[in-house]
């Protein structure tokens, strides 16, 4: 692990990257030049996308990756570990609320997971989808992103993100369906780490082209 990481975070955060291989996993998701970067500064956080981890590694929420369950089982277990899940999420995390609740025009929604990014200073919304990503997914998340800016977010803070985090996404529909500029993001989940020193040799034959 780079010593730049050391110094930007804490000794817990840190424990748990590590263990996660993210510094891997996020090296494998960048481009050459963007790789080396990572190495030289850690991961510095300046715009939604950097919170952003494809897979997310859920690993420590102990279900079992062939098993049937439901987004309401997903979210409890979550909460159980919430601490882990705000750092597998990223720095600067807080957690709001669970099923928060806002009505429009005479009816309820409800937003699975409503956390807040102090380094961002905006909301972040989590729903979370137990199976394959549909277009209709984002279009609600894109209401619960627009209420939440003209209603909830204060004139100092950015823009709200909205995460859909899924089994499965199919990129090109997440591309057609968001409209370019979008703070909405569709990141996987994997309930297992793949194996490290995969990973590692992965990331050494990147690095080496």
């Amino acid at each position: 692990m780079p010593r730049q990481f050391r110094k930007q975070w804490d000794y817990r955060y840190l424990g748990r990257q590590y263990g996660s291989s993210l510094y891997e996993r996020l090296a494998l998701s960048r481009e050459k030049d963007e790789i080396m970067e990572l190495a030289k500064q850690g991961q510095v956080i300046e715009n939604p996308r950097d919170i952003l981890k494809n897979p997310l590694a859920l690993d420590f929420l102990d279900l079992d990756e062939r098993s049937d369950y439901s987004e309401s089982d997903l979210e409890t277990a979550i909460i159980s570990k919430l601490q882990d899940f705000l750092l597998e999420l990223g720095k600067g995390f807080l957690f709001e609320a669970k099923q928060k609740r806002f009505t429009f025009n005479e009816k309820h929604f409800w937003v699975d997971l409503v956390t807040y990014n102090r380094l961002l200073k905006c909301y972040v919304l989590i729903d979370l989808k137990t199976d394959l990503l549909e277009h209709k997914d984002l279009g609600q998340m894109q209401m619960y992103v627009h209420y939440f800016d003209r209603h909830v977010k204060l004139p100092n803070e950015n823009p709200t993100v909205g995460i859909l985090l899924c089994k499965e996404k199919d990129d090109a529909i997440v591309e057609l369906t968001l409209q370019k500029g979008e703070n909405i993001y569709a990141s996987e989940y994997s309930l297992y780490l793949p194996d490290k020193s995969l990973l590692q040799s992965k990331l050494a034959e990147w690095i080496g082209i």
